[in-house]
């Protein structure tokens, strides 16, 4: 009745098998983390740079579709975490070994923080960009050099991701009958 010694039963039980049966939990929080933390970064940037741009309507409705631009950015950002989640989803079958998992979690973790980060830094420059831009139109292209190096943040954890899921180690082997934890 138990779980939690259920559970370390099972750990006990899988502890040096190359392929437990816990083990695509760790590749499902990869899979998560990079949608929902990078999805978390596109959305504050969004709704932060939104307010700048709501404000600049009242005063220069002409550059509300100019002044979009760090949106777009932002969601850029989604993009990266839901491509990571898709590669380490596809491979969430068994046998599914454990440096796998944690390798999955680490690309995951790489794309959705990076992401966040990426993200919360377009929407505090889209937000002030866009309304210094709307006072002085030399601004934009501030706006837009510092939007870019907000976005390769971001970019820069998803090439990290790419490698640590596409560097996988094939020869291990997960045909062990005392791993199957059951």
């Amino acid at each position: 009745p138990n779980m939690l010694a259920e559970l370390i039963a099972l750990a006990d039980a899988n502890f040096g098998c190359a392929c437990p049966v816990y083990a695509s939990f760790f590749g499902t929080m990869g899979a998560m983390t990079a949608l929902v933390f990078s999805v978390f970064g596109a959305a504050y940037g969004t709704a932060k740079a939104s307010i700048g741009i709501s404000t600049i309507g009242v005063m220069r409705p002409e550059m509300i579709i100019k002044g979009s631009l760090p949106v777009i950015f932002a969601g850029v950002v989604a993009i990266y975490g839901l491509i990571i989640a898709v590669l380490i989803a596809k491979e969430l079958e068994p046998p599914y070994p454990l440096m796998t998992g944690f390798m999955d979690l680490a690309s995951g973790l790489s794309v959705g923080l990076s992401g966040l980060g990426a993200g919360m830094a377009i929407g505090i420059v889209g937000d002030a960009g866009v309304r210094a831009a709307a006072q002085q139109n030399r601004m934009f292209v501030g706006m837009v050099l510092i939007l870019i190096f907000a976005e390769a943040l971001g970019l820069y954890g998803l090439i990290v991701a790419i490698v640590i899921n596409t560097s996988r180690k094939p020869d291990i082997q997960c045909d062990d009958p005392s791993c199957s934890g059951l």
